[in-house]
């Protein structure tokens, strides 16, 4: 029974986050998809999270979105994780600077999620980052910015089963690739992705580091990629790197 029920929560929770993943929802045939279980299983599931006011099914579109429950146990988690006082700020200021959306994201284990954004000025805009959208480490610019100066054996032993690790995003990063994208991070301070998760989108990203020294979050830039060219790179990296060090300067106590 204690299996069972572990098996439960796991499911449970796996659902919520798939659909705390898009902001205008996803629909059953998605989740069943996404999730692996049986559509029976899925949808027992949904309605049971929906009847506690985890979720609510939008009639008009047919899709699960997050409900009003998840919202008021985020308020009172949110008291305890007061990122965004701290984030926002440097969010604001980069976003008014560049005319770049930027975007706050924070490690979840071995997945970065995107939780903060502030938009930009610029009329056209990339997509491909939002609230609640989760990466790989090692994917997207705010995923490369920590995985990049995490301690070398931890790299490696995403790196040694890379396939399995990037899942649908390894055809778009291949290992060759993610390394050398490392590399140039951690010589450069910030990294750069240059439209592999989607093309024409770029997005560059600089780590804070927590007290202990180590990454836990990023800001990121997303765009698109003539704003992203090389000759831009540097003055948007300059910027990322003094918003990251203003941060990790605040989280640590030294400012």
């Amino acid at each position: 029974m204690v299996i069972q029920g572990a098996q439960v929560v796991g499911r449970v929770a796996a659902l919520l986050r798939l659909v705390g993943r898009k902001p205008e929802g996803t629909s059953l045939a998605g989740l069943v998809r996404e999730s692996g279980l049986t559509r029976p299983t899925v949808h027992r599931l949904l309605t049971s999270l929906a009847a506690e006011g985890f979720l609510e099914h939008d009639s008009s579109s047919g899709k699960w979105v997050l409900g009003p429950e998840i919202f008021l146990l985020g308020s009172v988690a949110a008291a305890r994780f007061p990122m965004e006082d701290i984030a926002r700020p440097s969010l604001r200021r980069l976003a008014t600077e560049t005319g770049e959306s930027a975007f706050f994201s924070i490690r979840r284990g071995n997945e970065t999620v995107c939780v903060l954004r502030e938009e930009g000025s610029f009329p056209v805009r990339s997509f491909v980052l939002h609230e609640g959208v989760r990466f790989p480490l090692g994917v997207a610019s705010a995923g490369t910015a920590i995985l990049a100066f995490l301690p070398a054996e931890e790299q490696e032993a995403l790196l040694a089963e890379w396939t399995v690790h990037a899942g649908d995003f390894a055809a778009g990063h291949p290992a060759d690739v993610v390394r050398k994208n490392l590399e140039q991070t951690r010589l450069a301070g910030y990294s750069v992705n240059p439209g592999l998760i989607l093309e024409g989108s770029w997005g560059m990203g600089a780590a804070v580091f927590d007290p202990q020294g180590r990454p836990a979050w990023a800001l990121s830039l997303t765009g698109i990629e003539p704003r992203f060219r090389s000759e831009r790179q540097e003055y948007l990296g300059k910027l990322l790197l003094e918003e990251a060090h203003r941060m990790t300067a605040r989280l640590q106590g030294t400012s």
